[in-house]
């Protein structure tokens, strides 16, 4: 092999090497994507209730990225804004919480989960609701909250946390009210198998909501070497079981390493018909 064949190598791979090291630490961690999908006979031309899922924030400061989250979600406008779990990791950041929350629509209805990393980091539970409540937020830990929208009515059951708390749909479904349509909040998507097993035409479901995977946040060629445990069979997106439909989000922020390869953040948008 000739000199500047070997020197051609090399500076392909370096280039390659920075091109994804580039994308890796600052393209897909510092942006995200929008995927809206429009449930039941739901159309992008008819009015609709809009439900916007956020999951796996991680916040460790109020950056750009964040700056530009909270405008996207003031410009989606969404009915309900549901926050599926680990909006913190560790008990120090949350004021960041407070900071964040402070920059969307304070008349944006809100509802939040927890999930492992609240545990995990050791957040103060009370804390953190007091802080929810601020920002016109529920934090549901197995309750079922009713909501209404345009004259219809949208249950939403959170679920607490599979792996660092104590998931129970039944506890959570006990008082709920007959409503239009019912979704369940579940940060981690393992526990959805018992969820859709329980569902039935007494206790309709028209989707369950989860996160927790970040989709891989580090994946090649669409495999996901690790998944934290919780994450059961699920990556992200959409899934089919009998009587319900689960969908994954990538989330947005990072967990233990500060990269994301082959797993954009994401916010995910939910119409239903009204």
């Amino acid at each position: 092999m000739g000199k500047s064949r070997r020197s051609f190598i090399k500076y392909g791979l370096a280039l390659t090497a920075g091109t994804v090291a580039t994308d890796a630490f600052w393209i897909e961690k510092h942006f995200f994507e929008i995927n809206e999908f429009h449930l039941r006979a739901a159309t992008a031309q008819a009015p609709s209730i809009k439900l916007v899922q956020l999951s796996d924030l991680h916040l460790q400061t109020i950056d750009s990225q964040i700056f530009r989250l909270s405008q996207k979600i003031n410009e989606l406008n969404p009915d309900l804004l549901a926050i599926t779990g680990d909006a913190l990791d560790k008990t120090d950041n949350i004021l960041l919480l407070d900071d964040f929350l402070r920059l969307i629509n304070p008349s944006i209805q809100k509802v939040a989960i927890l999930g492992n990393w609240e545990y995990w980091g050791k957040i103060d539970l009370i804390q953190l609701n007091n802080i929810y409540k601020q920002y016109n937020c529920e934090l549901l830990i197995n309750q079922t909250k009713q909501y209404s929208f345009a004259g219809k009515t949208i249950a939403i059951t959170g679920i607490d946390d599979f792996v660092g708390g104590n998931s129970n749909f039944g506890l959570a479904t006990e008082k709920i009210q007959p409503s239009d349509y019912h979704v369940v909040l579940n940060h981690c998507p393992e526990y959805s198998a018992h969820i859709a097993a329980a569902a039935n035409e007494a206790l309709p479901i028209d989707c369950i909501l989860s996160g927790h995977t970040h989709g891989g946040q580090i994946t090649l060629l669409g495999y996901a070497p690790f998944l934290p445990p919780g994450s059961g069979k699920f990556l992200k997106g959409w899934y089919e079981f009998d009587n319900c439909r689960l969908y994954v989000s990538k989330g947005m922020g990072t967990s233990m390493i500060p990269a994301r390869f082959g797993a954009r953040a994401e916010i995910a948008v939910f119409h239903f018909p009204v």
